[in-house]
């Protein structure tokens, strides 16, 4: 993903505490960059979603690229639990940084593999051995909520950190299965209610989480809402 100054806190660093995310330094005068950039996402590509890529311009976003204190790029950071744990500089070939790459990706537990697998049974049977399992609470989850049971999915949530994927799935579990061009008119009719309600205040966040943050009128109902609390 291509990372900003204003997503890096989110995208970066505490995506880092699920998943090691890899930083790519990088700028559209940089000869090396271009020739080392494919290579990232083929090798991470590669891992299956157990190393993350981030790519960071270092014209366009000061702030982050000033985090690293590099002089020269292209520059790869390699970042786990909001901390640096391995780093190089300067285009390497495909052998060295698959052998980077493979440095951060776990070999995949028994729990892995049952929620790789991905129905009921082998979910529930990964949180038997892994109770915390991120990916497996969630895959969970979302199942239960597409069947309707909406509490036990929202007791699974619980057991774990809140990250975007557990607010969107929380979202879906207290809101059901709304339409996308009917959120509007719902957050419209919400927004007198907000204040002093905290029902309403509650759905009128989950249906923002279901709108996401690429939807346009996301931003909009943000500023809104925080207009009428404050």
């Amino acid at each position: 993903m291509e990372v900003t100054d204003e997503t890096f806190e989110l995208d970066v660093l505490e995506r880092s505490t699920h998943v090691p995310v890899v930083v790519d330094l990088w700028a559209e005068w940089c000869g090396p960059c271009r020739t080392l950039t494919p290579i990232l996402e083929k090798v991470v590509g590669a891992t299956d979603g157990k190393v993350e890529l981030a790519k960071i311009n270092i014209d366009e976003n000061p702030k982050a690229a000033e985090t690293f204190r590099v002089q020269s790029i292209p520059a790869v950071f390699a970042i786990k639990d909001k901390q640096i744990v391995d780093h190089f500089i300067g285009a390497l070939p495909e052998s060295s940084v698959k052998e980077f790459i493979d440095r951060l990706a776990p070999a995949p537990t028994e729990a892995d593999v049952l929620v790789a697998a991905g129905d009921e049974a082998s979910l529930r049977k990964a949180l038997e051995l892994d109770p915390a399992h991120a990916e497996g609470v969630v895959g969970l989850a979302e199942l239960l909520v597409n069947r309707g049971d909406s509490e036990e999915a929202l007791a699974l949530l619980a057991r774990i950190p809140e990250t975007t994927e557990t607010r969107r799935v929380a979202a879906l579990a207290r809101t059901g299965d709304v339409e996308t061009d009917d959120i509007g008119g719902k957050l419209d009719a919400l927004l007198d209610r907000v204040k002093g309600n905290d029902e309403a205040r509650q759905e009128f966040v989950d249906l923002l989480e279901l709108l996401g943050p690429d939807d346009p009128r996301t931003a909009e109902y943000r500023k809104a809402l925080t207009a009428r609390l404050f």
